[in-house]
């Protein structure tokens, strides 16, 4: 139950983001940056389904690793994937290796390809700009009722390992909410750029 606390620099920060570096650097430069374009949504929802019972750290240190065995989470490269590809993933040691998690990476290619209007146009309708701001971790939620009926809406369109937990944390990362702690030196930082987002 803590708040923002300094790191190396003297700056403020959720206390998740102080190490190991990885962290830092990612909590600086991308969590909670908005992200509004199909591909960049099919990536996060694809490593938060992965990062599923295991350390976010993990998913970091195999990123690129992952971005080469998903084409670059180019949906319609990945859609394209069948059994052979599924094999190949199975047996790449640079990504996590989950039958289910790689099926489901596949399906939600094909289910990102089919919506009418993107996956951004749809991910950004939950969006809570607005939520209350989170004074220590204890104040940050694992899951919302936006998150659920996030979660809710993806499935309906054929997504699979996104849960409320799941679609909550892909808010985080990608800026529907911004749970960066009161006195955190990111708290805020993107807040001008929400309107024209939504």
């Amino acid at each position: 139950m803590s708040g923002a606390l300094p790191g190396p620099d003297g700056l403020a920060r959720c206390p998740w983001g102080l190490s190991p570096p990885d962290y830092l650097a990612y909590h600086d430069r991308e969590w909670g940056r908005p992200v509004t374009d199909d591909q960049g949504l099919y990536e996060r929802l694809c490593l938060e389904a992965f990062q599923s019972g295991l350390s976010w750290l993990t998913i970091l240190r195999k990123r690129e690793g992952f971005r080469a065995a998903f084409k670059g989470f180019d949906p319609a490269a990945v859609a394209a994937f069948g059994p052979a590809d599924v094999e190949r993933l199975l047996a790449d040691p640079a990504i996590v290796r989950n039958r289910a998690k790689i099926e489901a990476a596949i399906a939600n290619a094909r289910a990102t390809l089919e919506l009418p209007t993107g996956l951004a146009a749809l991910v950004w309708r939950y969006a809570d700009p607005d939520a209350p701001a989170p004074r220590t971790t204890a104040d940050v939620p694992a899951s919302t009722p936006a998150s659920a009926a996030l979660a809710k809406e993806l499935k309906r369109h054929g997504f699979r390992f996104v849960g409320p937990t799941t679609a909550y944390a892909l808010m985080q990362a990608c800026g529907l909410v911004d749970d960066h702690l009161v006195g955190c030196h990111r708290r805020g930082a993107y807040a001008a750029v929400l309107p024209k987002l939504r």
